[in-house]
């Protein structure tokens, strides 16, 4: 099977584990950025249009591909979903759709069509300034949500609980978004739809992070992972326990919800990534993305369900129906979390043998390097890396993670220079 693996700009190397995967698992995977560095795939299987353009990235893999006759083409990289799908729709090889993409990248049309389609949601509502946004956070009642429609890995997305911290943050993430890295990779020449800040009313209850996969007129649960951070203001996405610990009447609930979120975002054959928050006792849709879940999530779906999210979507690229069966848990107990540290930019990290040659350790990421600059809120949302473990019981799990991580050690240079005021 050959598979185009497709970055408008290249998000550093941060997805190259996940290209070995797919060669893993008997793929043969050439990989096309729009700009990119040279030597990031084997030359042979790799090639840089030398352009972020929509056109000239087409023009390229449409030369590649009378050449090589590829299978399908994907992305892991949630600035890449509207790059596919437009590419996919020139080659003729399967795909989502512009359309479908469009409303599943862009949060303000993603809400919009999921609330038509009857799917539970917040409030919302797309905030061109500042007075809009207090009017919106009136309406709505404090808390709210203020974020991105272009955003992702909670990069200014703010929890907000009264005016003046709304009058704080919202030119915070206005400025902020401007020069995010998830908008800039986007691919120029193709309609990403209202760019801009929402105000979204605020669910209180637990979330979830689910690898799913639609095929036709079924979604299937594939992997269910609690998210078990303790919440502020801002959005870590920084711990989780599986198996989920929903009761089977909640587990009906949200494959309920979770369907209707996808039919109405136009989703008929796709990987998905669905987050999903309980409120008042009931699963609302924070957002479908068409795309595997990042961090460990594929590790965890593998060993807690045996559904492998890079299996899937190497076969939907190619137009075929995946191995998947609804949510059923292994019994297998494992925990995650993200590695946080403060900001800075980074000399050196160092991980002890004892930790990376771990049996209890199942996934393990370091994603910054040293010279990169790590920015917390309210400037960014970077992070260092994942680190995931097993156990006989989730608190062994998750008390072995947190041992582990506090055993990394993060040198910083300097502090990383303020983006906003």
């Amino acid at each position: 099977m050959k598979l185009l693996a497709l970055e408008a700009v290249q998000n550093a190397r941060y997805y190259q584990s996940r290209y070995r995967q797919i060669e893993e698992f008997g793929g043969t995977l050439f990989v096309l950025n729009g700009l990119g560095e040279p030597d990031y795939w084997p030359a042979e299987r790799y090639r840089i249009a030398g352009s972020r353009h929509i056109d000239d990235i087409i023009a390229t893999a449409r030369a590649w591909h009378a050449a090589e006759q590829f299978h399908g083409v994907l992305t892991f990289s949630e600035s890449g979903v509207l790059t596919v799908a437009a590419v996919a729709e020139a080659l003729g090889l399967p795909g989502v759709g512009l359309d479908a993409a469009r409303v599943s990248r862009n949060k303000l049309l993603m809400r919009e069509a999921q609330e038509r389609g009857g799917a539970p949601v917040p409030r919302f509502r797309l905030a061109p300034d500042l007075t809009a946004a207090l009017a919106a956070a009136e309406e709505f009642g404090y808390p709210v949500i203020l974020k991105p429609t272009l955003g992702a890995a909670s990069n200014f997305v703010f929890k907000i609980d009264d005016p003046a911290e709304l009058r704080t943050r919202f030119p915070q993430a206005l400025d902020g978004m401007a020069g995010m890295s998830w908008f800039r990779m986007e691919a120029e020449g193709i309609d990403v739809g209202p760019y801009g800040l929402l105000v979204e009313s605020f669910l209180d209850g637990r979330e979830l992070q689910i690898e799913a996969l639609a095929w036709d007129d079924e979604v299937y649960l594939g992997s269910i992972v609690d998210r078990i951070t303790i919440e502020g203001n801002t959005f870590d996405d920084d711990a989780h326990r599986a198996p989920t610990t929903l009761d089977a009447d909640q587990l009906a609930a949200v494959h309920e919800v979770v369907t209707t979120a996808a039919h109405a975002q136009g989703l008929r054959r796709s990987v998905m990534h669905a987050e999903v928050r309980f409120h008042q006792g009931k699963p609302h849709l924070l957002e479908i993305a068409v795309r595997p879940g990042g961090g460990g999530l594929d590790y965890f779906a593998r060993l807690s369900t045996g559904y492998c999210p890079i299996r899937a979507t190497m076969a939907v690229a190619a137009g075929t129906k995946p191995d998947v069966q609804h949510y059923h848990p292994t019994g297998v107990h494992l925990a995650g979390t993200c590695l946080i540290g403060g900001p800075g930019q980074i000399e050196r990290i160092t991980v002890p043998a004892a930790v990376a040659e771990s049996d209890r350790v199942f996934f393990l990421k370091i994603t910054a390097q040293p010279g990169d600059v790590i920015r917390r809120p309210p400037d960014g949302n970077n992070i260092l890396g994942f680190l995931c473990t097993s156990g006989a019981t989730f608190d062994e799990a998750i008390r072995t993670a947190y041992e582990f991580a506090a055993q990394i050690d993060v040198q910083l240079v300097a502090p990383a220079p303020r983006l906003t005021a």
